[in-house]
């Protein structure tokens, strides 16, 4: 006797099934391809232990208008996550922490009004055991989105450092207080070692300020103690260029931990003025570190709006990170160790 159509329906569909269900199995159990080397340099493109949000900002008042929300997700597919996120305040280099707690495979989201309302800085996140010691966890990955009262906003991903150890950081116990970390680029695995930081930052095409452009500069120096307070900039050097080629030399001290500018004749100050360097139907771009002796870790972000938009075809909105074009070995950053509160 023939199998009714029914019967045979119910079959196919139970296979199908059972060929999803093994799929699935198949991907929670490994992603396809090569992981990316915990040696990689420090990319907002690669997982890694720590995260850093180079801006975000909120309003206390007006949460609508002004607001940064974040994202974090823990790529592993086995292992739970405990992170410390470290907010700093970019004009005082004062922090203030928290802890959060992900599964395998969970995001979370989050506003700045609801964590560090009224304060526009940057935002470190680190993988820690259950000590609160670091621990290499090179799956996590993260983004902000910000709106600002000004009309600026955009999409930044977080920039990702890798831990170049496993397991816990070497040296960090029940004992310890407080534990530094070396962005030191070690790959060793006997030293609480990450990625090199970024030394030299370049922004490309500058737009001129002539055709409606309002481009906002970010950066911040990664140092210092997130218990007292972190590294101020301090000093800044770098070149503005022309579309000729032609460097424009700058130079700016006594910055706090964060850089929010807007470029134009008052930043930064060369000879000529950026709105001569850039004029209409121009473009340039900038390179920017700290001066030595001093060997600065710097990154850094840029949000552009044009008052043009909808009515000129060369009129765009949005936001990147700047690019990394040297590396450092000699920043690090202290931290406190004290068990977190969501395990």
């Amino acid at each position: 006797m023939l199998p009714s159509r029914k019967v045979t329906r119910a079959l196919s569909a139970l296979s199908a099934v059972c060929a999803l269900m093994m799929m699935a199995s198949s991907v929670l159990a490994a992603d396809p391809g090569t992981p990316y080397p915990a040696t990689s340099p420090v990319s907002d493109q690669h997982p890694g232990s720590i995260l850093f949000f180079n801006f975000y900002t909120s309003s206390a008042s007006l949460p609508h208008l002004q607001n940064s929300r974040f994202s974090i997700t823990n790529t592993s597919t086995t292992a739970s996550a405990i992170v410390h996120l470290f907010f700093v305040d970019g004009s005082n280099c004062a922090p203030s922490n928290r802890y959060i707690c992900l599964t395998p495979n969970q995001t979370t989201t989050f506003l700045a009004s609801d964590q560090d309302p009224g304060t526009t800085g940057y935002l470190m996140a680190i993988a820690v055991d259950p000590l609160g010691c670091p621990e290499a966890h090179n799956f996590l990955i993260g983004s902000v989105f910000v709106k600002m009262g000004s009309g600026h906003e955009g999409s930044l991903e977080a920039d990702g450092f890798s831990a170049l150890y496993d397991g816990s950081a070497p040296g960090c116990n029940g004992s310890s207080v407080t534990f530094t970390i070396l962005f030191d680029g070690n790959a060793a695995g006997n030293t609480p070692s990450y990625d090199r930081l970024p030394r030299v930052l370049a922004l490309t095409k500058i737009p001129s300020v002539a055709e409606g452009n309002d481009t906002r500069l970010a950066v911040i120096r990664v140092g210092g103690s997130m218990l007292t307070g972190a590294t101020p900039i301090g000093s800044l050097f770098g070149f503005l260029f022309d579309d000729l080629e032609t460097p424009h030399s700058w130079g700016e001290q006594n910055l706090p931990c964060q850089l929010f500018e807007r470029i134009d004749n008052a930043f930064p100050r060369t000879s000529p003025q950026v709105e001569t360097v850039i004029p209409s139907g121009k473009t340039g771009w900038l390179k920017l570190f700290t001066p030595p002796p001093v060997d600065g870790g710097l990154l850094g972000s840029v949000f552009n709006r044009n008052s043009n938009l909808g009515s000129a075809p060369n009129a765009f909105v949005g936001a990147h990170n700047l690019h990394k074009l040297t590396l450092t070995t000699t920043n690090s950053i202290t931290l406190p160790v004290f068990p977190p509160n969501c395990i």
